[in-house]
């Protein structure tokens, strides 16, 4: 019993009507209630001996002011109750609906057993005059919403529906207006979880933290950056990439991290040398800080294993280590001013810090408008665990960013908005965190920038 409560809801062929008739039944039960109650008086004062006299004709039924009075209020109460209901527990209703669809779709695409057998009706000495279908399996699927997240576990059992049962994820997005967030082999189940109100898990900057190797960027996404590192950001003019990549900056010096940011194009990001250091935009500028953020890896990766404590298999952080993050915007605007000489040079470091970054601790963050295969080829896109892509973009685009996938992406005017990966080959949608009117980014991170510093000043002074 418990095994069934931990799946949930199991999906019935009779689920096909189930929110009219558990509507229905409810309001049924609450209309006697309320109807038997204001009728007790009356009910306690019959003389039910006359009332059983009913077939001898001695007892005529009389509809009287209060009875219709009584029937009006237990309606009225019918109303207020299905207008509260309705109004403060949409959940209930939306599963209702979920399961609904979910029997519907498998009535609908035939994916169950029935024998044909003959009705005679009402009247059993007649001869059959019509065949009723009768179900002898339905696949057992169940549905559960658990903190937001909605789990359907379809049991695979080698039949002939197995296929269809082991890719619904297009069906479930589209059906269910989801998002799929992860994809699960279990034993004799395949479960399904998506992500139910996907605007409602946005959260605002001031949520956003990173602790533990992860950055929370969602109420359910975190960026592992310790274990899935290195993110691509894609997205277009009036997208939020902009305000999504400050953000990341003000979250991460909250933390021990430190910073190193590229903006070749001079724009938002390079205001930044006002307050922070480690900013640039100028060419020679940004190809020497690349050199330096590789060269430091390095030296790290070296230093590392002759510091005391070094365990094979564990990271910077096991040491105690600060993470490196390189925050690299326009990139391949900047790609697109170098000669040939100077793009494999400077494509050759970015792939080793990808390749070799994790264990040492120094990440890269690169955004761009579109991920051009030309200046991210020889597999260095796919060492990118985390892809962010926000605002309109083509097909193409979303191809190059995720790869060929079996995906309807949507467009929605809403600033900040997108699809993410987080490293699991599941898109799903996103919203960046929200940014309250009037945030002064840059009088911000002056200010972590500047507790940094004095806090390394001190660090370092004997």
């Amino acid at each position: 019993m418990k095994q069934i409560q931990r799946k949930g809801n199991r999906i019935r062929a009779s689920d096909r009507s189930l929110v009219v008739r558990s509507i229905t039944l409810r309001l049924a039960v609450l209309f006697l209630g309320i109807l038997l109650l204001l009728n007790i008086p009356a009910l306690l004062h019959t003389d039910w001996n006359r009332v059983s006299l009913l077939h001898e004709g001695s007892i005529k039924l009389t509809v009287t002011p209060y009875m219709v009075v009584s029937v009006m209020a237990a309606a009225l109460v019918c109303g207020v109750a299905s207008f509260l209901y309705a109004r403060y527990c949409p959940d209930k209703i939306k599963q209702l609906c979920h399961r609904q669809k979910l029997s519907r779709m498998i009535l609908e695409n035939g994916w169950y057993e029935s024998e044909q057998s003959q009705d005679s009706g009402f009247f059993k000495d007649l001869p059959a005059s019509r065949s009723k279908e009768k179900i002898t399996h339905f696949p057992k699927v169940y549905y559960r919403l658990d903190n937001g997240l909605i789990h359907i576990l379809a049991e695979i059992t080698l039949g002939k529906y197995q296929d269809q049962l082991l890719h619904l994820e297009k069906k479930l997005e589209t059906g269910l207006y989801c998002e799929l967030v992860s994809k699960e082999l279990k034993d004799s189940f395949v479960e399904y979880i998506l992500l139910y109100d996907t605007i409602a898990n946005r959260i605002t900057i001031d949520e956003v933290r990173a602790e533990n190797g992860s950055l929370k960027l969602m109420a359910n996404v975190w960026w592992e950056y310790d274990k899935l590192p290195h993110m691509l950001i894609a997205g277009g003019t009036g997208g939020g990439k902009t305000y999504f990549i400050l953000t990341i900056i003000e979250a991460l010096l909250r933390t021990n991290a430190k910073m190193y940011v590229l903006d070749p194009k001079n724009a938002d990001l390079a205001d930044l040398s006002n307050v922070m250091p480690e900013v640039y935009y100028r060419k020679e500028e940004i190809t020497d800080c690349i050199d330096r953020f590789y060269e430091g890896m390095m030296e790290r990766s070296e230093t590392m294993k002759q510091l005391e404590g070094y365990k094979t298999g564990e990271n910077y952080a096991y040491l105690g280590l600060p993470p490196h993050f390189l925050i690299f915007d326009e990139y391949v605007a900047f790609m697109e001013m170098l000669t040939t000489k100077e793009n494999a040079a400077v494509l050759n470091k970015l792939k080793q810090i990808v390749m070799l970054g994790r264990q040492a601790g120094y990440f890269l963050i690169l955004a761009c408008q579109r991920p051009d295969a030309k200046y991210l080829g020889d597999g260095i896109r796919d060492q990118f665990n985390f892809r962010v892509a926000l605002g309109r973009m083509s097909e193409l685009g979303y191809s190059m960013m995720f790869g060929e996938v079996d995906k309807d992406f949507f467009l929605k005017q809403i600033r900040g908005r997108g699809y993410v990966d987080v490293g699991t080959s599941v898109i799903s949608e996103f919203y960046t965190p929200l940014v309250p009117k009037g945030h002064d980014f840059i009088a911000v991170i002056g200010e972590l920038a500047g507790k940094m510093t004095k806090k390394e000043a001190t660090e370092k002074s004997p």
